[in-house]
């Protein structure tokens, strides 16, 4: 059986920002960018991403463009979804429907997400982004913000906030969101 490790070698993955690895697989050069309110952005990009016993969370964060994510090996893994008008959903993304997995989810632009390895070694998906994803559009999750939008959601948002960086004790306290 391929391993984590052979994975992120085979594919050339490199470490995410919200957590596992991935590598861009294709942006839409062949097409005309389109106009969003952040600026012009390719039609479509996508992406592999690999969740790994070593990195098994994809912190909350929120994009702006709608996302289709798809299985492809290893095992399941669970998006928490947090949407504008309070709602949470729960979701599993796998190879076993009699178990209630999703081959394929979409995820609607504006929809906070959380991911993370539901056991074993790790689970590989791609994800198809549109309009094309830009770091522009994604904002992480500051633990602080999302407790004051989600307050009934606090034990979720807290497993699956990114920690904040140590912060020097000369440092001005200001949020990036």
């Amino acid at each position: 059986m391929i391993t984590a490790e052979q994975w992120i070698e085979a594919l050339g993955l490199e470490k995410h920002v919200e957590g596992g690895y991935f590598r861009r697989t294709f942006q839409a050069d062949h097409r005309s960018r389109i106009t969003t309110p952040a600026g012009e952005r390719y039609t479509l990009t996508s992406i592999h991403y690999l969740l790994t016993s070593r990195s098994p969370v994809g912190h909350w964060h929120l994009n702006q463009s709608d996302i289709l994510h798809f299985h492809h090996h290893g095992e399941a893994i669970t998006y928490h979804l947090l949407y504008p008008d309070g709602s949470h959903h729960t979701a599993v993304l796998g190879q076993d429907p009699h178990r209630g997995q999703l081959l394929t989810l979409a995820v609607p632009g504006g929809v906070w997400k959380a991911s993370h390895l539901t056991r074993g070694d790790y689970g590989l998906i791609s994800e198809a982004v549109a309009p094309g994803f830009d770091y522009a559009d994604m904002t992480l999750a500051q633990e602080d913000d999302l407790l004051r939008q989600f307050p009934e959601q606090a034990d979720l948002i807290r497993r699956y906030c990114r920690p904040a960086a140590p912060r020097r004790p000369d440092a001005p306290n200001r949020s990036t969101t």
